[in-house]
């Protein structure tokens, strides 16, 4: 319940943040919707372990009130005993998350970079009205007499990007086409004019492909760990073409290798500390707000600990530790 709650808040946020998107480039509701949805795995990954911890907290801490764990204790059930259904239900929850991690986000984060860049500059946003001088770019303006789906009559094209070189073109037709570069138009039986350090050209030609270079390249080629699939980022971390993006494949291997186990050590920790707390003769009121400390240092510890990360060494190194301090966890639980 937990999960579906704040997994859904969550995406009411992102909705909110992204409303930009939806009213800059003209997209259809439902493909904005099904743009924010694609978020839906990589929110889900980010706050399972706060999920898990805030599970068990609320569950034990009511059964610490009721009285509950001290009839089970005094029957002899061990603390180990005690904390074993919540140490189940962050196994499970630990699984999740490594599909999540390791196969979901990467195919998610991939779909949505590729539909984000589509709506923006391929042909699901381009809207070209009849009869009116249509903004594509800044300097760049587009006139159509008549639109019938992604062909085009009666065609002028001005491009002023370049103060230099402006550039004029009229067509009898046209047709918008989605290429690799971005979104191209292809004009048919036309003339243009080009000026080019002070020199006017004039001509006419029968067919004229116009790359229209709407993309912001540098968003588009920017490197976004998260969308490498999970092999090939590991193949990533011995050939990494600068440090900085080196630096960017360990941290996220580290997410996605090790943020799952911290499921099982705050499950564990939350444990700890309430059933030894509400063994001792005098009830332990702090108890919940302890367990909420150490569960923000816990993390705090493991999310600085990631970003800092600049070698192998230090992946396995994070690993290790991580390993102890479930392990001293587990076994402080196992004490009577």
């Amino acid at each position: 319940m937990l999960l579906l709650v704040l997994t859904g808040l969550a995406w009411m946020v992102q909705i909110m943040s992204m409303l930009k998107f939806l009213l800059s480039y003209g997209v259809a509701l439902s493909n904005f919707l099904g743009l924010t949805v694609l978020m839906l795995p990589f929110i889900v990954s980010i706050i399972i372990p706060f999920v898990t911890f805030i599970a068990v907290i609320f569950v034990y801490n009511k059964l610490i009130a009721d009285n509950e764990i001290t009839v089970m204790a005094s029957v002899g059930l061990s603390p180990r005993q005690l904390a074993r259904p919540a140490l189940k239900l962050a196994a499970v929850l630990t699984v999740l998350h490594f599909a999540l991690n390791i196969w979901a986000v990467p195919v998610s984060q991939a779909r949505f970079y590729s539909t984000q860049w589509n709506l923006r500059y391929g042909l699901a946003h381009m809207k070209l009205q009849e009869g009116a001088f249509t903004p594509l770019a800044d300097g760049l303006v587009v006139y159509v007499d008549k639109v019938s789906g992604h062909d085009l009559s009666q065609v002028m094209l001005s491009d002023m990007r370049d103060k230099k070189s402006p550039l004029t073109i009229f067509a009898e037709k046209g047709k918008l086409v989605s290429t690799a570069r971005g979104l191209s138009i292809v004009m048919n039986n036309g003339a243009l004019q080009a000026r080019n350090n002070g020199a006017m050209t004039t001509g006419t030609f029968d067919a004229f492909d116009m790359d229209l270079n709407l993309t912001d390249r540098g968003d588009d080629i920017g490197f976004k760990v998260r969308r490498v699939p999970t092999l090939e980022l590991v193949k990533t971390v011995l050939n990494a073409p600068t440090e900085k993006q080196h630096k960017q494949v360990l941290s996220e291997l580290c997410t996605r290798f090790l943020s799952p186990i911290m499921n099982l050590v705050l499950a564990a920790l939350c444990t700890l500390v309430l059933l030894r707390s509400s063994l001792l003769r005098r009830r332990a009121s702090f108890a919940p707000a302890m367990a909420v400390l150490a569960m923000a240092v816990t993390m705090a510890g493991f999310m600085s600990a990631s970003n800092m990360v600049t070698s192998f060494t230090d992946f396995v190194v994070l690993a290790g530790v991580q390993m102890l301090v479930l392990g001293g966890i587990l076994i402080a639980l196992c004490k009577k």
